[in-house]
């Protein structure tokens, strides 16, 4: 098909490029406000002679506190994930 001299409707540069550019600033929480919401999930459980959270919290606690403890040094982040552990298998055998 012959051109027909009209010019065209999409710019090359309308477009950002979806695979270079600058990369996005990556998101980093503060260690300090992880570890005090950690400690103070796992100091919850330590106090409680029996499950202290409904099974949406449970569940929902089973999620993130690996997750979050991820964000610590890495033997630090293992000791409270396993201290955790530790304390949900001693809170569901009560």
């Amino acid at each position: 098909m012959a051109r027909t001299g009209q010019a065209d409707f999409i710019e090359k540069d309308a477009q950002p490029d979806l695979f270079g550019g600058e990369a996005l600033p990556v998101y980093r929480p503060n260690p300090d406000k992880v570890r005090a919401r950690l400690q103070k999930i796992l100091a919850e459980a330590r106090a409680a002679e029996a499950m202290p959270w409904e099974p949406t919290q449970l569940s929902l606690y089973q999620t993130i506190f690996p997750q979050m403890a991820d964000y610590l040094p890495a033997d630090e982040g293992a000791q409270l994930r396993f201290s955790f552990e530790e304390e949900l298998k001693r809170l569901k055998a009560a």
